[in-house]
């Protein structure tokens, strides 16, 4: 199934359970809309693209779901999105193995990492490995993803609506329930390519 197919395919399963997967806005008129020509495409090069966009520091979060099998992945590219209603998103590329787990699941909470668990977060960044092992968590209240110990804060949320974005797919969750457990932590940093 192609990374396309994928978003569409999540998007049916959550149309067919009676999830909604978006929410009208009247935005007014659009701009006239083309794609990008070949020959209008700057000259990027994608390690320098890395390298200029490492300068902006990034929280990093481990996205969990419940299932036969827990999943997570470590994740720097989660944001707020929306007071009312209350959403959250996060980037994941196309070729992840665990989103596929976390998009049969329908939800997913949000695990944000404090300074001192840069170890928990390589082991939820390694592909192929029970990630799981020696953590210790409970069920989300809400939908019953593992909310991880130890975390200063945690999201839960169900998919509300997933969008392509290049390589990535945008997922973005309506919020259920949520807590800052410990509001003093220092936040677990992503800068110029290493966890500070």
């Amino acid at each position: 199934m192609g990374h396309a197919g994928m978003a569409a395919t999540v998007v049916r399963y959550l149309r067919a359970v009676g999830a909604p997967t978006a929410v009208a806005v009247d935005a007014g008129p659009r701009p006239r809309l083309r794609a990008v020509r070949e020959g209008e495409r700057a000259p990027l090069d994608a390690a320098e693209f890395r390298r200029v966009l490492g300068t902006f520091a990034t929280g990093v979060t481990v996205v969990t779901a419940p299932g036969d099998a827990p999943a997570g992945f470590a994740c720097q590219s989660f944001s707020s999105l929306s007071l009312d209603p209350p959403l959250v998103c996060f980037m994941v590329a196309r070729t992840s193995t665990t989103w596929p787990r976390i998009a049969r699941a329908g939800v997913f909470c949000v695990n944000v990492l404090g300074a001192d668990q840069a170890d928990l977060c390589r082991a939820f960044a390694v592909s192929g490995a029970d990630k799981f092992a020696g953590v210790s968590y409970d069920a989300a209240p809400v939908t019953g993803s593992p909310r991880l110990a130890g975390v200063p804060a945690w999201i839960d949320c169900t998919v509300h609506a997933v969008h392509t974005g290049g390589d990535h797919l945008i997922v973005v969750g309506r919020v259920e329930a949520l807590d800052a457990t410990d509001r003093e932590a220092a936040p677990l940093l992503f800068h110029r390519g290493r966890l500070s």
